[in-house]
């Protein structure tokens, strides 16, 4: 039987598999994926895991800011999407959960059936924006802990990993925020996710602090520093995920070829490095596509 080159472990493999090697206490460099060929190339490189961005995510499929605009369906379907043409395990952004508690359940019943191993929950309010905006307000502790509670309720395969993020750095400060995620902690979260410190020190103190394993986002641009994996892993991080790198060098090589071309009606000359035609055409799948077309040459008429 010839079999097309989609997902080869089940999502119960996948999810055990992330959950084993974020208890290994070694750090997990997860790179952002923001669209099917995004997805495609990190799938194919050997990533532990790779992280559905929200940011990356709503602007390549809709063309919008992260700022609550996208809903749960719009999201879910981009789970599912990533999830079927990937064996990597996913870290999916969910947003707020998308509303109330039973928002929430339902989101994380979604997000799980469409394949994805892990969620990432935050407690903004409502409509959130990107963690490295100003502007951002939060929800109570207790609300926030109350989600958390109904989304490990919620998930039938136990190694679903549920990551509770805060974003109350910002605007409440670091020390409310580790207590936030003291809470969280005990609502029954797997990973705790204290968004945009502002410097090194601030990371080493949240490493310091917490037993759960943490997440470092790391924002090219963004409100944290960016560190090497050395330090992301002496400090004490389990998972680094690196949301924007991909989609912000995307966008300047996709401007670099369109300057290019509008400046010389041509491609011809261009120093912009490309894919090989050859093997993207390969990583797409064309090589199923020939290999299907010659065993079923005979039934075409």
């Amino acid at each position: 039987m010839i079999k097309q080159g989609l997902n080869t472990l089940s999502n119960a493999e996948r999810r055990a598999l992330l959950r084993s090697r974020i208890r290994r206490g070694k750090l997990t460099i997860a790179p952002g994926v923001f669209e099917m060929i995004s997805a495609k190339i990190a799938d194919s490189m050997g990533f532990e895991a790779l992280y559905m961005t929200g940011y990356g995510t709503v602007a390549s499929y809709m063309g919008l800011p992260d700022a609550g605009i996208a809903t749960y369906t719009d999201m879910v379907n981009r789970v599912a999407q990533f999830a079927t043409i990937t064996s990597t395990p996913m870290i999916c952004d969910g947003d707020t959960g998308y509303g109330g508690l039973l928002n929430v359940m339902h989101t994380v019943r979604g997000y799980e059936a469409a394949g994805a191993c892990a969620i990432q929950l935050e407690d903004q309010q409502f409509p959130k924006k990107c963690g490295h905006m100003l502007g951002r307000k939060v929800v109570s502790a207790d609300e926030m802990a109350a989600k958390i509670r109904v989304a490990v309720e919620t998930r039938n395969d136990p190694n679903f990993l549920i990551i509770a993020r805060t974003d109350a750095r910002t605007t409440l400060g670091l020390d409310e925020a580790m207590r936030r995620a003291e809470v969280y902690a005990r609502a029954g979260a797997d990973m705790l996710f204290i968004e945009s410190p502002e410097s090194e020190e601030e990371m080493r103190k949240l490493g310091s602090s917490f037993d759960l394993p943490l997440v470092a986002n790391m924002v090219d641009g963004g409100r944290t520093p960016v560190l090497t994996a050395q330090a992301l892993s002496e400090i004490g991080y389990s998972l680094a995920i690196f949301p924007a790198a991909a989609f912000l060098a995307t966008g300047a090589a996709v401007r670099s070829v369109y300057e290019k071309l509008r400046r010389d009606g041509s491609t011809a000359g261009m120093t912009q490095p490309l894919y090989p035609f050859p093997e993207f055409s390969q990583l797409m799948g064309f090589d199923w596509v020939a290999g299907f077309d010659k065993a079923h040459a005979d039934s075409e008429g």
